[in-house]
């Protein structure tokens, strides 16, 4: 189970930085339950007038490190601005372990609004399964643009509302991503969990089950410069919540 726990917290990484910065970094820390710490997650966001990058990377540490045979992943997101927001081209999944290594790359026309996946798996440097295929979707967004976007997308933070969105990199879900805005009174759930010190509330969900979360609900609490404080998927089968949290 270990070894899975970065599939269930890319989307926590993606909505950890602001839109407006031309650069940025944030470092995190995830801990699961009684076993602590078992990884980290650097991002980095570089903006230019017409173009961005994005580059997070998720390391395996402790006995997750273990158990995943040092399992590593890179999500990149590279593409152009338009008015003011970001627009993916390309969208790479990079996965590695023991002697395993997997790609993605989703190519966007947005032209034709046809999406490309080329798929790749290696074993011991040779490449054993090649796919090449077209989603059944279209979106401007990937995973990580997505999240980047939503400051804009969501200008009302405190009102309580339900967002649908699509993205590439959910196709399991036909891109499907819900945000959720929580209503005043269940703000003390929030709380308890998140803390206070923090600017506003939501939960994302990614549709697809998570150990025992059936649609990966996971609670946020974001800062007012952006940048998530904490994100929590609550009450992980036998050890507790798999927290992240922002350490630099």
């Amino acid at each position: 189970m270990l070894k899975n726990i970065f599939f269930s917290f890319i989307i926590l990484f993606t909505l950890s930085l602001t839109l407006e910065a031309k650069s940025i970094e944030a470092k995190f820390d995830v801990s699961y339950g009684i076993l602590g710490k078992i990884g980290t997650a650097n991002a980095l966001l570089e903006k230019e007038k017409n173009s961005y990058k994005i580059n997070i990377d998720l390391v395996a540490t402790g006995l997750a490190k273990y158990v995943s045979r040092g399992r590593k992943e890179q999500h990149i997101s590279t593409g152009h601005m338009e008015q003011g927001l970001m627009v993916s081209d390309v969208y790479q999944v990079i996965k590695s372990y023991g002697n395993t290594k997997m790609q993605k790359e989703y190519h966007i026309d947005h032209t034709k609004k046809q999406v490309r996946k080329i798929y790749k798996k290696f074993k011991k440097g040779k490449l054993v399964a090649k796919e090449d295929t077209i989603l059944d979707f279209y979106s401007k967004d990937d995973l990580l643009t997505l999240y980047f976007n939503l400051d804009r997308a969501i200008a009302d933070k405190r009102s309580a509302k339900t967002y649908t969105f699509k993205a590439i990199g959910a196709e399991n879900q036909k891109g499907k991503v819900t945000v959720i805005i929580p209503k005043e009174k269940q703000r003390h759930k929030y709380i308890e969990v998140l803390g206070k010190d923090v600017a506003w509330y939501a939960t994302a969900i990614i549709h697809q089950k998570i150990f025992s979360s059936k649609e990966g609900r996971l609670m946020l609490g974001v800062d007012e410069d952006g940048i998530t404080n904490q994100a929590v998927l609550k009450d992980v089968i036998f050890f507790g919540d798999i927290r992240a949290k922002r350490v630099d």
